[in-house]
């Protein structure tokens, strides 16, 4: 299950990234500003794919 929730998680920070450029190409800050927190939320979740890794050891 870690492996698929990883994936996820780098998915949702790449699409993060898309959301952030497109929102700047556009001139739009809430498009960037959701970009922003989706890489956030996706970072906050691979920390924590890491901790349990960790235990997991």
């Amino acid at each position: 299950m870690g492996l698929m929730d990883k994936a996820k998680n780098e998915a949702e920070i790449a699409k993060g990234k898309v959301k952030e450029s497109v929102g700047g190409a556009k001139d739009d800050e809430g498009m960037q500003a959701e970009g922003q927190a989706d890489q956030a939320s996706g970072n906050i979740k691979q920390s924590g794919e890491k901790v349990k890794d960790v235990f997991k050891d």
